[in-house]
């Protein structure tokens, strides 16, 4: 596998994880707003994984179809944090917030990457990584 699709897949695995919290997330809280918001990240996450599916299928490779364990046990994580917390949405915005950290890392990690083919593919996904982190940032601010 190319060192291009290798990193792409790793990109996938994690933000594969992020939605996966999301959808988890909104099965879990009560507030209606909230819901439609967790809704709303995992259907941009959903997005960009597509994004990056199409561009290491179209290198001839095979995309991840996984996540990571540590997207799971920050999962699990966050599920006993919120119940022994007395604001469970609280909770899960905050370890949300963690998640897009991850996320945000990552990719500003393979833009710093010496493959010029990496960055060229991740160019056009950097705006929506960051737009899913800023609005989560500034949720977990309002708090």
């Amino acid at each position: 596998m190319s060192n291009t699709a290798t990193q792409l897949n790793e990109l996938i695995e994690i933000t594969r994880d992020g939605k996966r919290f999301y959808e988890h997330a909104r099965d879990e809280v009560k507030s209606g707003e909230l819901k439609t918001l967790f809704s709303n990240m995992s259907q941009a996450k959903s997005n960009v994984i597509i994004a990056l599916e199409k561009r290491v299928a179209a290198n001839q490779e095979t995309p991840a179809s996984g996540g990571t364990l540590t997207g799971k046990v920050r999962q699990v994580y966050a599920d006993t944090r919120a119940a022994l917390s007395s604001d469970e949405e609280a909770t899960y915005i905050a370890q949300l917030e963690e998640a897009e950290d991850r996320i945000l890392h990552a990719f500003e990690d393979a833009m710093q990457s010496n493959d010029p083919d990496l960055r060229a593919e991740l160019v056009s996904e950097m705006p929506k990584v960051r737009a899913c982190h800023d609005l989560m940032r500034d949720l977990k601010k309002a708090q």
